[in-house]
C-alpha cells in the first residue's frame, strides 16, 4: 500500500509539473504571438505607406514624361539657370 501511494504521489508531482510547464509554454507563446501580430501591423502600415509613396513618384514621373513628350518641354540649360539668394533679396 505504501508502495502505490508513493507511486501515486510521483505522478501526482509530475503531472503538477508538467502542467506548470505546459501552462508557462502556453503564456511564452502567446507573448509571442501578440508581439508578431503588433509587428505585422507596423509592417503592414508601412506597406500602406510605400504603396502611397510609389503612386506619388509614378505620377510625377508621367507627369515628366507627358510634359517631354506632348509639350515638348524641357529643363533649361544649366547655363541659363540664374539662382537668387532669398536672404539678400530682401536686403
Amino acid at each position: 500500500m505504501l508502495r502505490l501511494n508513493l507511486l501515486l504521489i510521483a505522478a501526482l508531482v509530475v503531472s503538477a509539473v508538467s502542467m506548470v510547464s505546459s501552462q508557462h509554454r502556453s503564456r511564452a507563446l502567446h507573448t509571442e504571438l501578440e508581439r508578431e501580430l503588433t509587428r505585422m501591423r507596423v509592417l503592414e502600415t508601412e506597406w500602406g505607406q510605400l504603396q502611397i509613396e510609389q503612386g506619388a513618384l509614378a505620377a510625377h514621373a508621367r507627369i515628366s514624361d507627358l510634359a517631354e513628350t506632348k509639350l515638348r518641354m524641357r529643363a533649361p540649360d544649366p547655363n541659363r539657370i540664374i539662382v537668387i539668394d532669398s536672404t539678400e533679396a530682401g536686403q
